[in-house]
């Protein structure tokens, strides 16, 4: 009978722990909602010289997932770039962004206090960001190419879904 009551007490206690834990980490999750969303749609590169990072490249992908087959709205991103300060200070880029092939049909230079930024998960004083708009991609998959003459090629991966839908690893 001891036993008994000492089993019920035992599982009581570690259920209310569990509870209490579980509550504050869904709370600490839903507080926090919006950044994970973006965090999963941010990606990054960079390009190296020996092994010095001269530069690197953050984008978060803006739209949001649509379940409509025909949406034609361009693709956004908030590209965040940082330079080595001799790059900076030349004030000679030789970079090239493309989507799939299609260069941006826009890019608008953000300052650190544009209310755009306050909702991305990466962000750096370091980095000079821009708004680029490419025109509408019809897949579901793309590449956004990030090119330099001098430090060579990156490619960042994005999906309008969540990325591993189209994985064929198990996990």
């Amino acid at each position: 009978m001891r036993m008994i009551a000492w089993a019920v007490v035992s599982a009581a206690l570690l259920t209310a722990c569990t509870n209490t834990e579980q509550e504050a980490l869904l709370a600490q999750y839903q507080k926090n909602r919006h950044y994970h969303k973006q965090l999963l749609k941010t990606e990054k590169v960079q390009l190296y010289d020996g092994n010095l990072t001269k530069v690197a490249l953050t984008a978060t992908y803006l739209n949001p997932a649509s379940s409509e087959q025909n949406a034609t709205e361009d693709e956004r991103f908030i590209i965040g770039l940082y330079m080595e300060d001799a790059l900076e200070k030349s004030g000679h880029y030789d970079f090239n962004l493309s989507l799939d092939g299609e260069a941006p049909r826009e890019v608008l230079p953000l300052t650190h206090r544009d209310s755009r930024l306050k909702n991305l998960s990466f962000i750096s004083e370091w980095n000079h960001y821009f708004l680029v708009t490419f025109p509408h991609i019809s897949k579901n998959r793309f590449k956004l190419v990030f090119e330099s003459e001098t430090y060579g090629k990156g490619e960042l991966d994005f999906a309008k879904k969540a990325k591993y839908i189209f994985s064929k690893k198990a996990f």
